[in-house]
């Protein structure tokens, strides 16, 4: 005798602000737009590490850690067995991530917007720096080729 589930499609989570995530893919997702945070991680309760620093990689390998290091974040989620959307009294969102009595909080000090907007302006910066090295290049062999002239 076979049992069959009803075909009824349940709708994917809607999660605004607070909330419980355990689909890795959301968590990286989440995770992924963080910039510079303040991070806050505890064993059973107790404070072990705080500080700030910036998330420079969020990835999905269970056989990578999730390292804390040098003011850089490498957040594994693999390493956590889901993401708390929470908010402070200020209304600001924060993430804690919960394994096993470990908690790693960690507190935006940006938003996604600002974070692009300074990738822009570094992307800018860059740009306008290869101008001018490109321009003093060809000064530079302008220079040499009216020398070899005289």
């Amino acid at each position: 005798m076979s049992h069959h589930l009803p075909h009824a499609k349940i709708p994917a989570p809607c999660i605004i602000s607070t909330g419980v995530v355990v689909n890795k893919l959301d968590m990286r997702r989440l995770l992924t737009d963080l910039g510079r945070v303040r991070y806050i991680y505890t064993y059973a309760g107790k404070l072990q590490s705080e500080g700030e620093g910036d998330v420079m990689e969020v990835f999905a390998n269970p056989q990578r850690s999730t390292l804390v290091a040098n003011h850089a974040l490498y957040l594994n989620v693999h390493s956590f067995d889901y993401l708390e959307l929470k908010q402070s009294s200020e209304k600001q969102t924060y993430f804690d991530l919960v394994q096993e009595g470990v908690c790693l909080r960690l507190i935006p000090l940006s938003t996604p917007l600002q974070e692009r907007q300074q990738r822009c302006l570094n992307v800018n910066d860059i740009e306008v720096m290869m101008e001018q090295v490109l321009s003093a290049k060809w000064d530079a062999e302008f220079d040499d080729d009216n020398s070899d002239l005289l």
